[in-house]
């Protein structure tokens, strides 16, 4: 988990070294990250039920083996389409571990409290990955060259398969014949590769060009057309039965909203300091660290303590309003900011992110037993990336065309990106705010049976 989300941030702050360094263009440069988006969303939900059907524990250990050599393959690289090659290779290892891991967490921590535990740390390591990755990725540039942003992923990947081995233990899975739909594993891997292409150039062509409409219908289509096939298919790849949870369903939603919604936290926040307060790569990684330091304390000292006590969705619903508050603070952000006065209280605010995710992974999982843990981990896991997809496409586009206006009537250019990212902010806070809407009334009542009862039995038997 901290190798990959550090890999996310970490290549962000290094763009421009890239670009110089090997000459790639603009429209070239951007398949830096988007070879590595595709492939990782758009297999995540495959690799889940993979997980499921060869071992979780063979799947995890080979995606984790693929991304270290694509990273090692990506540090070495002297040309665009090497590093676009690398990059798509790290996405693929990436899903194939991503989606199995809160799979093996559900069944390896079956006592609620103990498994709330879990949860808290590896929504806390997220998180500090983010971190880490936006001042670590200054930091190497500047000083050894942006290689390094991808070798360093080399002995974080080692130690990770050199502890897995021994600490997991072996499973194996349910066997192909339980779900060897290849028509389906079509069906949803290009529908999922196309939607998140169609989404990642909106900005480029436009919601409502032939390109987008296009495309877009056609990735709906797909995906229409495998859900279809899992509804008939004698050993379906996706058993529909998941999606009968309320509570899952409703927890994916939220994460979608969530997610998309936080982008300009994550994101946005950052553009702001470096385009509009002047900061540097590695004083803006600086400047976001309380944001982690709130969330690693909430996530690991306080979050488990309070689902055991108030129950999921509670600590969600507290979560997410600290969450709406921080996104509605930072619509009055101006132009020449304060950091103590303007920033520092929303970098405190983030203390609802380690609330919110904690509470939502345990929701999002609440349906998932032996058979489907990693079916169900790879469903989170995409929905997460849809989300982060829509809020680059959506609010990265409103602010934009806000400060393009702006500029056209002759304000400032600074005056201009904030007013776009102002803009951006407010949208959010709708998205957070539709998120606590539906948190409310979808996760209201849970279904008899539905939390992770089932699980501990299983997983026992197993054992």
């Amino acid at each position: 988990m901290l190798m990959t989300v550090l890999d996310g941030s970490i290549v962000t702050v290094a763009m421009p070294a890239i670009q110089k360094d090997l000459d790639f263009t603009p429209a070239g440069l951007s398949w830096v990250v988007n070879a590595y988006l595709i492939a990782f969303a758009g297999l995540l939900l495959l690799s889940g039920r993979l997980g499921d059907l060869l071992g979780r524990k063979r799947m995890f250990l080979t995606g984790t083996a693929v991304f270290t050599g694509a990273s090692l393959l990506a540090g070495a690289a002297g040309s665009p389409t090497v590093l676009i090659a690398a990059r798509f290779l790290q996405g693929v290892g990436s899903a194939m571990a991503s989606a199995v891991s809160l799979g093996i967490l559900v069944t390896l921590f079956t006592e609620p409290r103990e498994r709330a535990r879990a949860i808290a740390v590896f929504s806390f390591t997220g998180a500090a990955g983010a971190s880490i990755g936006q001042v670590l990725g200054g930091i190497l540039t500047d000083t050894l060259g942006w290689h390094w942003i991808f070798i360093i992923n080399l002995p974080i990947g080692l130690a990770a398969l050199a502890v897995a081995v021994p600490a997991l233990p072996a499973d194996r899975g349910l066997g192909l014949r339980a779900g060897a739909d290849i028509s389906g594993a079509f069906l949803v891997t290009s529908g999922l590769m196309l939607g998140v292409y169609t989404v990642i150039k909106v900005e480029a062509y436009g919601w409502t060009s032939l390109h987008t409409l296009g495309l877009g219908g056609l990735s709906l289509l797909l995906l229409a057309g495998f859900a279809a096939r899992q509804a008939v298919a004698k050993t379906p790849l996706m058993p529909l039965r998941i999606l009968r949870s309320r509570t899952v369903v409703g927890a994916n939603l939220v994460q979608l909203l969530m997610v998309a919604g936080l982008f300009s936290f994550q994101i946005l926040v950052a553009l702001y300091l470096q385009q509009v307060q002047g900061y540097g790569a590695s004083r803006t990684g600086f400047a976001m660290l309380p944001a982690a330091v709130v969330i690693g304390i909430v996530s690991l000292g306080v979050s488990s303590r309070l689902i055991g006590r108030f129950g999921e969705r509670g600590v969600l619903l507290a979560g997410l309003a600290l969450l709406t508050a921080l996104l509605a603070l930072l619509i009055r952000v101006p132009v020449h900011a304060s950091y103590a006065v303007d920033l520092l209280p929303v970098m405190l605010l983030a203390a609802g992110f380690g609330l919110a995710l904690p509470a939502l992974t345990g929701l999002g999982m609440s349906g998932a037993d032996e058979r489907d843990a990693g079916l169900t981990s790879g469903l989170f896991n995409t929905t997460q990336q849809i989300g982060m997809a829509l809020g680059v496409a959506v609010l990265s586009t409103l602010a934009a065309g806000r400060t393009k206006a702006r500029l056209s009537a002759g304000a400032p250019r600074s005056e201009a990106l904030t007013s776009g990212y102002h803009l951006a902010f407010a949208v959010a806070t709708g998205l957070l705010l539709t998120a606590f809407v539906v948190a409310y009334a979808v996760l209201g009542r849970r279904p008899a049976g539905s939390r992770q009862d089932a699980v501990p039995a299983t997983a026992s038997t197993t054992s």
